[in-house]
Formats: C-alpha cells, structure tokens, sequence
C-alpha cells in the first residue's frame, strides 16, 4: 500500500532509530496519527529541549544539562573511585542499583580493531587525566563481556598500570557477549560488587 508522502516521511523517521524495521515504523508511524494534539506538542517540545538543552558533563562526559554532571557536581560521592562504562546509558543502569556512590566515566565506544576503532577514537586520555590530577585510588571497568570489552579493559589496565591505583573489573556474572541493556540490576550489583583485580603478565 502506497502512503501519502507526509507518512512515508514519518515512517523513515522512526526507521532512523535502532532496531526499527520497516513493519515497526509503519506500525508507530500510523499510531503517531491517532495520538492527540495536546501529546503531539509534547513530544515535539521534548524533543527541541533535548536537542537544545543536553550536553555532555565536562569531567565525566555523561549526559547533562549543565557543564558538571549531578554525579560529578555532588559532595557525597565517593571521588577516589572512577567506574568505566561505553556509553551514558550504562551510568543509569548503575545509578538504578543504588550501592554505587563513586564517579563515572564514559568512554563513547570500545577498542574495535575490526571496525577501525582505535583507542584515540574514544574517550580513554580524559581518563587518564583525570587518574594523573584528581586522588583518585580504584579504577573498576564496567564493559560488556564480548571481545571489544576484553580488549578495552586490558588496555586500559596495561597504561594505567605504572599509576598509583587499583584496576578491577567487574565479574563475569554478566554472561559473556550479553549487552549490558539486557543485564538486570540484580546481576549487575552482583557483577560489581564482586569485581577482580586485573593484573597485566610481564614477559
């Protein structure tokens, strides 16, 4: 069936956004069509303020609305420990547990050799940074298990092990090659609690 053009429009749009078939867009492209107006306007509305108002926070570069992320900017936290993760969304994964109180770092990526993604592609020597100025004392990475995940935890714990700091990783009760989305909060406070040390061999 042949859609007016302003529908096919709609639907390219919701095909733009991960995991979006072309049954999927059509199907959300015709709900949009029975939604009211009063729904419509906010949707449009949060989406402008999103656009506008979200930056990335200066230290840690997660998602904020103010050059200091809340994580960042709060007294409470614990500043000696710095918890590794891919990408904002996995801060919110962590944030939801509720036994972490340390920082954050995101590193927009993982080492992918394969899909040309070098550690100077991601956000590895604000890291290190942030290890060389700031008292920082644990450094825990917080991965997905696949091999990307393997090959960014060594390398970060290979340059950072001359530095003054503990270097875990949280453990494998997250299955191998699981996406971190799919992890429930339950084995990932497991995971992070029973962190392990990593340790680099010497030749």
């Amino acid at each position: 069936m042949i859609y007016p053009e302003t529908i096919n429009d709609l639907i390219e749009c919701y095909k733009k956004f991960p995991g979006i078939g072309e049954k999927n867009a059509e199907r959300m492209a015709l709900y949009t069509l029975e939604l009211g107006q009063e729904v419509i306007d906010l949707f449009v509305q949060a989406l402008k303020k999103s656009k506008k108002n979200i930056k990335r926070c200066q230290i840690c570069n997660n998602f904020s609305e103010n050059d200091i992320c809340t994580i960042c900017a709060n007294e409470n936290r614990n500043k000696n420990i710095i918890c590794v993760v891919e990408e904002p969304k996995n801060v919110y994964q962590f944030e939801k547990i509720g036994s972490y109180h340390g920082l954050y770092h995101v590193l927009d990526g993982l080492i992918s050799p394969l899909e040309n993604v070098n550690p100077d592609d991601i956000n590895i020597s604000n890291l290190l940074k942030r290890i060389e100025t700031d008292d920082i004392k644990e450094v825990i990475i917080a991965v997905k298990p696949s091999v990307e995940g393997e090959t960014t935890a060594l390398y970060i714990s290979k340059i950072l092990e001359k530095k003054n700091v503990i270097i875990s990783k949280i453990a494998h009760g997250v299955p191998l090659g699981a996406d971190m989305d799919y992890v429930d909060s339950l084995t990932l406070e497991l995971a992070l609690e029973e962190r392990k040390n990593i340790t680099c061999n010497h030749e």
